[in-house]
């Protein structure tokens, strides 16, 4: 047996290393520098500790606090080794759960007889402190099912003795210890080296959550945070946190007075007038670019019985997200079983399929705003940006083989077009290649897949390749914008399928007088109208774009003798179907300037006596925070100019 094995590092480059090498030994190999900074490596893909061993030819990569993998691990560590020893060091009966990481940071579950609040963050954060000053390192220990039990039995964590009993696996279970401080967790690690590598972190707020996520469950605490390489980075992350929670779409819907939601409805937007208007603008605005670029819209059924899902195979994968409906047919000695549509595919795969399609009548564009409703879990809705009843700007594509990519030129060149005009001039494009599991031959995905790849390159747009992370039926393209203060949002895709037009019977006579099944492209490019709608609101925190502005123009009197002057001047713009409020109230005028400008009303007209006795109208910019006035014919003509619906 030889005593020596390969390792290949990220570069390609290889070296001989003894059997049985550590982690922190083949950092030290290839240099001392990356050996002090390192964390943590990987085997073949698979996350180890330092301290593990490599003992056959293994594809190595060595990660330190500056990779994704580097930071995701401190804070991992952040979470399980120093937040939850803070607890059991302040609360000692408390019991101890789970502490994953999470996108920019961390939780840990835990159940306390004495009550913990968001009060008590300060203090957890100064133990949390003291203990990282400590520097103690952090050892791994192996353990059988039996000892790992034992282990956690002994100190009562009831929790820990839990997962580890209903768990598969019946050895090798990792202990992790902070020298002989008698701290230890249970973890799938990979952990820090010792705590001295820990960067900065703050604790962000404190909720309740059910053990295992499930209501039938006792009722932890769970305590959120955040940590990142350095103090300048984590403070960079607050400050967005801060800019973000200023323009929560739910906060300034209230002060917009845009929609609400309420338990008799979960999931489910009460939409109020300006709410709506902004929904029907945008709505119009997306129809008129579709009807343009030669899309046909339709309307499909709301409720469709479970024979068409079971056909396009959705039952099978989305049937615990469906919402159900059972009926007593007339005649019948049954019930049957309908379901709101969660999607619109296999409904314009129905209408495609009315009449006989030559290959000279592709591609067929079919575009709908269909409404679909899937079951999120409670846990998990959150405003506009996730809901259980949804309107999506879909879209289907029927075309050959052939045509797959000038059809996806097309559709970036529109999405392109229309992101730009919403205010969003930055967005990333990820292609997702072949999964594991797949239908179609590698032929079909072979030319899918260029078809796609081309199309991009051919705009000169960057991408990226997500390699296996296409749908089953065939490749796709996700479109990431970023908003005003840096963060991303997938919202447009494009994908290509092979699967659907044939469960489904889609067919078209080819030029060689045979039947053919087409390529069904499945698109969209707001996504969901509800969560567009949100990102929107936050990305102008309210101060929307005048032409999808709820209220365009507000008219604010300064004293009742002007009402009369006022009310005609809100006739002549109404005229003009522009959206104007005319407010009368006897209150002061600065009283109302602030109110409707909380209410992020774009233009105000102030009108006294001055602008009644000279024909004028005074209008103030909540943008630019100046006024100027106008002639009343100057004012109209602007206000239609800028109003102005993006063509």
């Amino acid at each position: 047996m030889s005593k020596e094995i390969t390792i290949t590092l990220p570069d390609g480059s290889q070296k001989q290393a003894p059997v049985g090498i550590s982690g922190l030994e083949i950092a030290n190999m290839i240099g001392a520098g990356l050996a002090k900074a390192a964390v943590a490596f990987s085997v073949n893909g698979e996350q180890r500790d330092l301290s593990d061993v490599v003992s056959q030819d293994a594809d190595i990569s060595i990660f330190t606090i500056d990779s994704d993998e580097g930071l995701e691990i401190m804070r991992h560590t952040v979470a399980a080794q120093v937040l939850a020893r803070a607890i059991k060091n302040l609360y000692p009966t408390a019991k101890l759960a789970i502490g994953p990481t999470i996108e920019n940071g961390f939780y840990y579950d835990f159940l306390s007889d004495e009550r913990v609040s968001v009060d008590d963050l300060p203090k957890i954060e100064k133990e949390m402190q003291k203990i990282i000053a400590e520097k103690s390192n952090i050892a791994k220990t192996i353990h059988s099912k039996e000892e790992a039990i034992k282990n956690f039995a002994d100190i009562k964590e009831d929790y820990k003795v839990k997962i580890i009993e209903e768990s598969d696996q019946e050895d090798n279970f990792q202990l992790y210890n902070q020298g002989d401080t008698g701290f230890i967790d249970l973890c799938r690690g990979p952990h820090l080296p010792s705590l001295d590598k820990v960067g900065a972190f703050k604790l962000t707020k404190i909720a309740g959550a059910y053990w295992k996520g499930d209501s039938k469950n006792e009722m932890l605490s769970r305590i959120y945070g955040t940590a990142w390489k350095n103090d300048k980075d984590l403070k960079k992350y607050l400050t967005l946190l801060e800019e973000a929670e200023k323009r929560d779409h739910r906060k300034l819907a209230k002060e917009m007075d845009l929609f609400h939601l309420q338990e008799e409805a979960p999931g489910m937007v009460f939409w109020h007038a300006k709410g709506w208007s902004i929904y029907v603008a945008l709505q119009n605005y997306i129809r008129n670019k579709q009807i343009a670029n030669g899309y046909k819209e339709i309307n499909t059924p709301l409720v469709v019985d479970r024979k068409l899902w079971e056909a396009s195979g959705h039952w099978d994968k989305y049937r615990e997200n469906m919402f159900i409906t059972e009926i007593d047919e007339e005649h019948a000695n049954e019930k049957r079983v309908n379901a709101l549509k969660p999607m619109n595919c296999p409904c314009h795969v129905q209408v495609y399929n009315q009449g006989l399609k030559s290959y000279r009548d592709l591609p067929v564009r079919l575009a709908e705003f269909g409404s679909c409703h899937r079951y999120e879990a409670s846990g998990t809705m959150h405003g506009l940006m996730r809901v259980r009843g949804f309107t999506q700007d879909d879209g289907h594509i029927f075309c050959t083989e052939d045509q797959i990519e000038a059809e996806t030129a097309d559709f970036i060149s529109l999405l392109s077009e229309i992101y730009t005009e919403l205010g969003f001039e930055s967005f990333d494009i990820k292609l997702s290649t072949r999964p594991e599991t797949r239908v179609g031959s590698d032929d079909v995905w072979d030319k899918a897949e260029a078809a796609l790849e081309s199309a991009i390159k051919k705009l000169d747009i960057p991408y990226t390749v997500e390699a296996g992370d296409g749908a089953f039926y065939g490749p796709k393209l996700d479109f990431v914008l970023t908003d005003a203060i840096g963060r991303e949002w997938q919202c447009g895709t494009f994908q290509a399928d092979f699967n659907l037009p044939d469960r489904l019977d889609a067919e078209y006579i080819g030029e060689d007088g045979s039947k053919h099944q087409p390529v069904m492209m499945h698109r969209a490019i707001l996504g969901s109208f509800e969560r567009f709608i949100g990102i929107l609101i936050e990305n102008y925190s309210g101060k929307l774009p005048l032409w999808l502005a709820p209220t365009q123009l507000s008219i604010l009197t300064v004293t009742e003798e002007v009402n009369e002057y006022a009310m005609s001047l809100k006739e002549k713009f109404d005229a003009m179907n522009l959206r104007v409020e005319l407010d009368r109230r006897n209150e002061k005028i600065g009283y109302k300037i602030r109110e409707h400008s909380n209410a992020k009303v774009p233009l105000m007209a102030v009108i006294g006596k001055d602008e009644m006795k000279a024909g004028t109208v005074s209008i103030r910019n909540l943008s630019e925070n100046k006024t100027n006035t106008y002639s009343i014919d100057e004012a109209i003509s602007l206000l239609c100019k800028d109003s102005c619906v993006p063509s």
